[in-house]
Order: structure tokens, then C-alpha cells, then sequence
């Protein structure tokens, strides 16, 4: 079984908005691919519709120099337009232990 365990969230900042963000569209097989693995590994993040949340596809745009996803934000370290193969080793560098893989 994972255990993660993270500091409290600075005050005026919710638990949510430290997560990860995940950039996706819907209908998008690599970031169906991409959600259901973290889902599966038991990986929060937080989740951005850049089809409907204009704010959200304006930041994708700053922090990568494409808009193509999925793309995740891992505070602050950016894995763009990816697939599992290049997921797993980045999340490896975040100490995460996915079992399975």
C-alpha cells in the first residue's frame, strides 16, 4: 500500500490547489490514458478542461511552449504531451512507488 504524506497547505491555500495539474481535453485518448493512470496509482491531481477554461488554457500556453495534452504540472515542473511511457519515469523522480509497473 502508498503512503504519501504532505505538510499542510500555507494559509489561504487550499489542499486542492497544491495538487498537480493535469491539463486535458475530453474525448482525448492520451489524456483518458494519462487520468486513468494516476486514478489507478492513486495519484491526486487536479484537473483542467483547456476546451472550456480559457484561464487554464492561457496558463498551459505560459508554462509550455505548445497547448497539446496531456500536460502536467508538477508544482512547477512541466511533463508536456506525453504518454504512459514518459509519465512513469517522471513520476518516478517524484519518489512515487507505482506498483505494477
Amino acid at each position: 500500500m502508498q503512503t504519501h504524506t504532505r505538510s499542510p497547505a500555507p494559509e489561504g491555500v487550499t489542499a486542492t490547489e497544491e495538487l498537480p495539474l493535469l491539463y486535458f481535453k475530453p474525448g482525448c485518448p492520451w489524456c483518458n490514458e494519462a487520468a486513468a493512470f494516476l486514478d489507478g496509482h492513486c495519484i491526486p491531481c487536479r484537473r483542467v478542461d483547456v476546451t472550456h477554461d480559457s484561464a487554464g488554457l492561457a496558463r498551459l500556453k505560459k508554462i509550455s511552449p505548445q497547448a497539446k495534452v496531456p500536460t502536467l504540472d508538477w508544482h512547477g515542473e512541466v511533463l508536456a504531451d506525453f504518454g504512459i511511457d514518459e509519465l512513469v519515469p517522471f513520476l518516478r523522480s517524484k519518489n512515487l512507488r507505482l506498483e505494477g509497473v
